[in-house]
Formats: structure tokens, sequence, C-alpha cells
């Protein structure tokens, strides 16, 4: 016996009241059985088919066209404001910005993929990669003397080398 498994007390058991009468309280005709309506979800066509009909309606049967091969999330493009790109930038890069130079903020490496064009740009030159730009983007960055560079949509798998025959 595991010290962790908590017994009840024998004596409180419901089996220790109904000692001595013949069904223990689960009757004479219809007599405890061990599964008698079917394990499980069975008899749903059948036996239980009533209950299914009322509390779960449509269980049964086909809907619309099928689909082989579904590829979910083709789409995956996490966006990000304009007004939140400088978020991206730690404070470091902020206050260290070489003369003549642009700072690079590269959002796909952060986790975006879009860049949406809610909000205002500081009026600081600065070259965002994404893989995105909405139109709104793209002009208000250009209009701060900044650029947008795309990176790769979709990583291209490595072409294969051709082996000289001999």
């Amino acid at each position: 016996r595991s010290p962790k498994r908590d017994k009840m007390v024998t004596h409180l058991k419901k089996t220790r009241k109904t000692r001595g009468s013949t069904q223990v309280g689960y009757g004479r005709v219809g007599k405890h059985r061990k599964h008698a309506g079917g394990r499980g979800n069975a008899g749903g066509l059948t036996h239980h088919r009533t209950l299914l009909d009322r509390y779960h309606p449509g269980y049964f049967g086909k809907v619309g066209m099928r689909h082989f091969h579904v590829l979910r999330n083709t789409e995956y493009r996490p966006i990000v404001n304009i007004d939140k790109l400088w978020n991206l930038v730690s404070e470091q890069k902020k206050t260290r910005i070489p003369e003549g130079k642009m700072p690079v903020i590269d959002c796909t490496r952060a986790g975006y993929f879009k860049v949406l064009g809610k909000g205002l740009l500081p009026e600081i030159p600065v070259c965002v990669r994404a893989r995105f730009f909405s139109k709104v983007a793209e002009e208000k960055i250009t209009a701060a003397g900044g650029k947008c560079e795309i990176v790769n949509r979709k990583p291209e798998a490595p072409k294969p080398k051709k082996e000289k025959s001999a």
C-alpha cells in the first residue's frame, strides 16, 4: 500500500449499510450489469440516438468539400506598426549612431514580417528590413529619409550541384 493514497474507512462505506438486502440498491428487474448501454459512444446511431440528436445535433454526417493536404498558416505574417519600430532597437544602438550612417532595424529578427504605417516616425533616417511593407509605411519611412529593404520572402532551397562526368 502506498502511503499517498487515502483509503476510505470501511465502516463508512455504502456496502456496510446494504448488507443483507438482496439487490443492494440496484433493483430486482434491471439488475446491475457492467456496461449495459455499451462502452463509450456506443449506440449513437441506435439506442442512444435520441440523446445525440437532442444534445449534439449534426454529430453524424458530412459537410462541405474534401480538401486534400491542408496547409495551415501559409499566410503567417506578424505585423508591427512604425510607431513601435524604435522599440526594437536597443538603447545602446540608439545612442551610438555613427555620423552619416543609418541605423538598421531588422524586423524579421524580432519576429515581425510586415510593417504597417500607423503612428509617427521620428525624423531620423533609418533602414528598415522586413518581408512586407504597406504603402503608407513605405511612404512614411522614405519621407523621414530612410529606406525599406525587402528581405527574402521565401527562402529558396539550395540547388543541387552538378557533378562533372569523367
